[in-house]
């Protein structure tokens, strides 16, 4: 059916004291049936019973009618496929019954100990054969529907599986998707799962007129599907001829009796109006299984859309309901992922890439190539010594392989089509964001900028952290808030916080007065902090809590920290060779003193460190203690501050310097450590046991 006439001109609209005739509300309500009938008989059942043009007849006869009787029209009526005025925004919703995530079978092994699995959980012997719904996984979006007495009333996202988005208005352009449900024998309440897609042919066309209008194209068939539902504007959601299939339900009126198959159910759908996959098919046994992967890959590349595997479901739901559901995903079912596919093609050239925590990324800059019938152009190399490894160079034709929605990687090289000029790809030493030092992780393959305070790479992140509660503890400075005052300009460094003005804040978007002089005042009262809060807020790699606070209690002064060597570094308690190569790099570089003296000569200031000298007796006192696990009488962070009390020295790690270790509710790793060095363990009654009193 032609779609040219839902986006032209609408009909002229006619005075509003046209009178009505009692035919013309009969004749459009005949229209509306007869349009959703055709609209299911044409995109679920793919049995056409009219041509376009007779199609097209129909739907401007009932566009008339809407134009001259506006108050008819209602939210299941064809027309409104259209979309209506753009959105300001999704609302979340929380699914009623969550929508989970399938498990993976990588091999035909994985997927026969999916199926012996399956028999176990049934009780079944090993012989037994199982009947299986067997469905192409489409590459799009996974959707719920919400019907209410058989109209389409809400449409969401899966989300993180609990609470998704509201779409609503752009599900309802979809035209394989039925506003209103055929027949009457539907529950009152019918949630149905399934996938929106964008269809091969859709989505070149849509590249053609990105290019065409100097856009950027789509990567990908579920990216131009994702994008699409996630338009603002209804109007270009329905323009991107998205798609639909059915392969599940959610909650369904609790008087409702379902059939006793996962297929017969489809089946109900099916008739319901609800398009299914025409490629489903039930399989029963192991090799139906196997039989119908290989079928199915055997003509992935002819489908009309993209699919990245294979839905195996136990087709009888009181066998679902037996095997039952893990914290994630339903036992009863399956996702056998197609291999990864592979191409070759020209490597360009290898740029960095610095992340948000300063590690630094090597990318592969590639001739524009389709994997899988996505067009790939960059593709990761990890880092420096697996591109090593794989030995791959700038003009190399290399291997390119891309499975699912992982990320490209470059596999290899081609050795045998290797030119002579090729070099080997050498980190700089230089971040090139911000020109601090690029040092490499002694016990890591990671190689990380220096610059934290300064990068502009890291500078969400670092920025995030400096105002965080355990550092230095700025109320009202909240992620959104800091990506404000980076975009706008306001603060790129630590130190630029205390110049934000009252002016500044205020000409904010949604900040009233009352709420920038708060900020205003949470950044005055965040000046006077402690030294460990402040060696925690730099954000310096692998400095914690404990260990800032460790180094502000050894160094005393922030100057004696900055000056010391490695040899004096190690000294510190919980400070091994690596943590004092990273604290020595970070307060080497230039950028980084900078702005910590801008700190200090805006007012950020500490009282001078005072060492703890017990004065009662403690079996604690000059002791090393390791807190671990979840206590039950206190916070872990009051427990520490009455050990310090006491002379202890609270650490974050076991060693053998360790003296005793208290160990919570759930204590993994520290624990077992501590055991095995022989370290004494104790309960959190049997520390507090004896622990002496103390005023709080």
């Amino acid at each position: 059916m032609s779609n040219l006439d839902l986006f032209g001109d609408d009909p002229q609209p006619i005075h509003a004291d046209t009178p009505q005739n009692p035919t013309d509300s009969v004749r459009y309500q005949t229209l509306k049936t007869e349009i959703q009938m055709h609209n299911v008989n044409y995109y679920a059942l793919d049995n056409p019973q009219i041509s376009d043009a007779q199609y097209d007849a129909l739907f401007q006869e009932l566009l008339s009618l809407e134009a001259r009787f506006p108050e008819w029209i209602s939210p299941d009526s064809p027309s409104q496929r259209v979309g209506s005025e753009p959105l300001k925004g999704f609302e979340s919703v929380k699914h009623v019954v969550a929508m989970m995530s399938l498990d993976n079978a990588f091999s035909d092994e994985d997927l026969m100990a999916f199926y012996q699995r399956a028999l176990r959980g049934l009780n079944l012997s090993e012989n037994s054969e199982l009947s299986f719904s067997a469905e192409p996984k489409m590459d799009g979006l996974a959707i719920n529907l919400r019907y209410d007495n058989g109209q389409l009333i809400q449409a969401t996202t899966r989300g993180d599986g609990q609470t998704g988005e509201d779409v609503t208005h752009n599900i309802r352009t979809i035209r394989t998707i039925p506003l209103q449900l055929l027949t009457q024998d539907w529950p009152k309440v019918l949630e149905v799962r399934g996938e929106v897609f964008m269809p091969k042919s859709a989505f070149e066309q849509l590249n053609q007129t990105q290019l065409a209008s100097g856009e950027k194209p789509f990567a990908n068939p579920r990216n131009a599907a994702a994008g699409s539902l996630r338009q603002l504007d209804p109007k270009i959601t329905a323009k991107r001829h998205l798609s639909f299939y059915v392969y599940g339900w959610g909650e369904v009126s609790e008087m409702f009796q379902l059939p006793e198959r996962y297929t017969q159910v489809l089946v109900e759908f099916k008739r319901w109006g609800l398009p299914i996959n025409p490629d489903a098919k039930v399989v029963l046994g192991k090799q139906a299984m196997l039989e119908y992967y290989q079928s199915l890959a055997d003509k992935r590349a002819s489908l009309a859309y993209e699919i990245d595997g294979i839905v195996y479901k136990c087709d009888q739901i009181a066998q679902q309901k037996l095997l039952g559901f893990t914290a994630r995903a339903p036992r009863w079912a399956i996702a056998r992922k197609f291999p990864a596919q592979e191409v070759w093609t020209t490597l360009l050239d290898i740029e960095v890439q610095v992340g948000r925590t300063g590690a630094l990324t090597p990318v592969a800059r590639l001739e524009p190539v389709s994997v899988g019938g996505v067009m790939v152009s960059n593709a990761t190399l990890h880092n420096l010594e697996e591109l090593h490894r794989k030995d791959v160079r700038v003009g190399d034709t290399v291997i390119v392989r891309r499975a699912g929605d992982v990320i490209p990687e470059v596999v290899g090289p081609v050795l045998a089509k290797r030119p002579d000029t090729t070099q080997l790809f050498v980190m700089p030493s230089a971040c090139p964001e911000c020109g601090s030092d690029v040092v490499k992780e002694l016990d890591k393959a990671v190689h990380r900028c220096t610059g934290g305070l300064f990068c502009p790479a890291q500078r969400k992140r670092a920025l995030a952290h400096f105002v965080s509660r355990k550092a230095m503890d700025i109320q009202g400075l909240g992620e959104k808030l800091i990506d404000t005052l980076v975009e706008q300009g306001l603060v790129a460094h630590p130190d630029d916080f205390y110049r934000l003005t009252l002016e500044d804040l205020a000409s904010l978007p949604r900040m009233a007065l009352k709420s920038a002089q708060n900020v205003l005042d949470a950044l005055e009262a965040s000046k006077n902090t402690t030294l460990p809060r402040f060696l925690y807020s730099l954000g310096i790699n692998e400095v914690g809590e404990v260990t800032a606070k460790n180094l502000a209690l050894h160094f005393e002064t922030l100057d004696a920290l900055m000056q010391a060597s490695l040899e004096d570094l190690v000294a510190v308690d919980d400070v091994g060779d690596v943590v004092a190569s990273h604290i020595q790099s970070f307060f080497k570089q230039t950028h980084n003193q900078e702005v910590i003296r801008a700190l200090c000569d805006l007012g950020v200031q500490w009282p001078a460190i005072q060492k703890f000298i017990a004065d009662i007796e403690s079996p604690f006192a000059n002791k090393v203690v390791v807190l671990t696990g979840t206590l039950t009488v206190m916070a872990r962070d009051e427990a520490q501050r009455l050990l310090e009390k006491v002379g202890a020295k609270v650490t974050g790690s076991v060693s053998a310097k360790t003296d005793f270790v208290v160990a919570g509710d759930k204590a993994g790793s520290k624990k077992t450590k501590a055991e095995a060095l022989g370290i004494p363990v104790l309960t959190e009654n049997e520390w507090l046991a004896m622990m002496p009193q103390v005023e709080g």
